[in-house]
């Protein structure tokens, strides 16, 4: 038989057959669910797809002109957001909105340019949240668990870290070097690792107020926890604004705080009084706020300095704020209240803006949640981007690690985000379109049989658990890299594959900030002028934004 009468029978025979990876026939196939959106009529027709792609190569062809140095930058962190993790997000907010939700695109997924970075600890292959900080935040690649240290510090090392040779600094020290002011925000603890990169130097995380110290048998007035150094030490202490959470961290443990909550401080210290003590003593304008009634009133007419600490420990899931109408702040008002304090200052700021329950509802593998935080996280970002001038202003987007959630199943266009999938898996057995490789959603196998999770009484409820392979209690952080957005002045440095260290020097280049100052000819120029356009609305147009947010909220 001729070869080529032989390669064409055995494709007949293979396409009879249907290919075992890829082919959806058979007992396992379904038809689409009844929940889902189907596509739009106009999107069968190759011409609307021709129109799109035509689209994208005008927008790429004509970029807005920017200021060759950026006088504002403000860096966005979402904790834990992963890869697998924005496109779900995405889906979920277009089905939101009636559509199926594919073809919708984050607020930051339309910015210019894209890259990647590497996420590895110095010492470990799949990174924290601590050692990623210090990458990002100061250009250093150190080892797991620390912050603000360099390499020759190991974790736990309080000795070790009194060494001034290595301490490092981060982008925030260096704008405010620079006369620029800095400031954070974060639904975490104002001490969780992400936000302290930006302020701390401890040769452990966890250190965030004394009695951790002197748990671990050290003294805090060799090592300072990371509540004392963000108010009595540099820069934490110069920072303009701090929004977040962990008000125990900053309280007494024979205190409470305004809902009840003991502090757990046992030097009897209440850093929040000294927070004010100082500022009052300086004569300048300041305000301590710990709910959002105060924080509207606070940025009607903003202070020099901003702290505001709204839970004892880690902000409340938006999307149980909403459900409740409990009167804490949504990131995007968080941010906007910070942009308003800083802009005070003509010579521009860095801001650094975390979504960091992402991460948790990660771990605790709670999909309908992680992806409602990512989406709170995008609408900070817009906020940010609607008040601030955006030829002066740089805004980055990434994330410090990934997580082990994958996006998985043949479900047909328009499935609901959060469903299982539209086909079972080979015993019968609903699968979830979102799911674990491990984690607390385990569930053991009954009868050698998997768990119909789709039964379960809270099946879909916001804290509803998916289903995972490897049951631990807490989902890990993934090693693989993570995205970076970027718009703004010198955006093109954002392209490609590379260290996450190198991410606080490209926004210091773009800025004229600390040591990558020196590589740019235009940062021994005077400072330009503040960029004229779209500049922050004023203080009454901005409480009308954040109670036409809260309203939205609502509905």
């Amino acid at each position: 038989m001729h070869p080529c009468r032989l390669v064409l029978m055995v494709a007949v025979v293979a396409t009879a057959r249907g290919d075992r990876y890829h082919d959806q026939r058979g007992p396992a196939a379904a038809a689409p669910s009844s929940r889902a959106i189907p596509p739009s009529e106009e999107e069968f027709a190759a011409s609307y797809w021709y129109a799109e792609a035509f689209d994208a190569i005008e927008a790429r062809l004509s970029p807005p002109a920017y200021d060759s140095v950026a006088r504002n930058v403000v860096m966005f962190l979402g904790d834990g957001l992963s890869v697998p993790t924005l496109a779900p997000a995405r889906t979920l907010r277009g089905q939101r909105q009636g559509r199926s939700g594919e073809e919708e695109r984050l607020f930051f997924e339309r910015f210019p340019v894209t890259g990647l970075a590497k996420t590895y600890c110095l010492d470990a292959q799949v990174p924290d949240s601590a050692c990623t900080a210090t990458a990002y935040l100061c250009g250093v690649k150190v080892n797991r668990g620390t912050l603000g240290l360099s390499g020759d510090v190991p974790r736990w090392d309080c000795p070790a870290s009194t060494d001034r040779a290595t301490h490092l600094e981060s982008i925030a020290a260096w704008a405010l070097a620079d006369g620029r002011s800095a400031g954070i925000v974060t639904t975490t603890r104002v001490t969780h690792a992400s936000p302290a990169g930006a302020y701390a130097r401890a040769a452990n995380r966890g250190w965030e107020n004394d009695g951790q110290v002197l748990a671990a048998g050290y003294d805090p007035a060799v090592c300072p926890d990371i509540a004392d150094q963000l108010i009595n030490s540099s820069p934490g202490n110069q920072f303009k604004v701090i929004l977040g959470g962990g008000r125990r961290e900053f309280r007494p443990n024979t205190t409470s705080d305004e809902e009840g909550t003991a502090g757990r401080r046992w030097d009897g210290r209440d850093l929040i009084e000294e927070w004010r003590a100082r500022r009052a003593a300086a004569g300048v304008s300041h305000a301590y706020v710990w709910n959002r009634t105060e924080l509207l009133r606070a940025v009607e007419d903003p202070p020099e300095y901003l702290l505001g600490l709204f839970e004892a420990t880690h902000l409340q899931y938006e999307a149980e704020v909403r459900a409740a109408q409990a009167d804490e702040p949504s990131l995007a008002d968080l941010t906007e209240a910070a942009i308003r304090v800083l802009s005070r200052n003509p010579r521009g700021f860095f801001l650094f803006v975390e979504g960091g329950r992402i991460d948790h509802a990660h771990h605790d593998n709670r999909p309908h949640l992680a992806l409602d935080e990512t989406l709170a996280l995008d609408d900070a970002v817009e906020r940010a981007a609607l008040l601030l001038p955006p030829a002066s202003s740089l805004l980055v987007l990434t994330a410090d690690h990934s997580h082990v959630m994958a996006f998985n199943g043949y479900s047909w266009r328009g499935n609901d985000i959060l469903g299982p999938s539209d086909v079972v898996g080979d015993d019968g057995v609903p699968y979830m379109t979102l799911s674990y490789t491990n984690g607390p959603g385990y569930r053991a196998h009954q009868n050698n049989r998997r768990v119909d999770v789709t039964q379960d009484n809270n099946f879909q409820a916001l804290r509803w658990r998916t289903h995972v392979d490897v049951p631990l209690d807490s989902e890990t952080h993934g090693g693989d890299d993570v995205a970076v957005f970027a718009r703004g002045p010198q955006q093109q440095l954002f392209t490609g594959l590379y260290e996450q260290s190198q991410l606080p020097h490209l926004m210091a280049h773009a800025a004229c900030l600390g040591p990558a100052a020196a590589l740019r000819a235009e940062c021994s120029a005077p400072a330009p002028a503040p960029s004229t356009g779209a500049a922050a609305p004023p203080a009454a147009a901005g409480v009308a934004l954040l109670l036409a947010a809260a309203l939205f909220r609502l509905l």
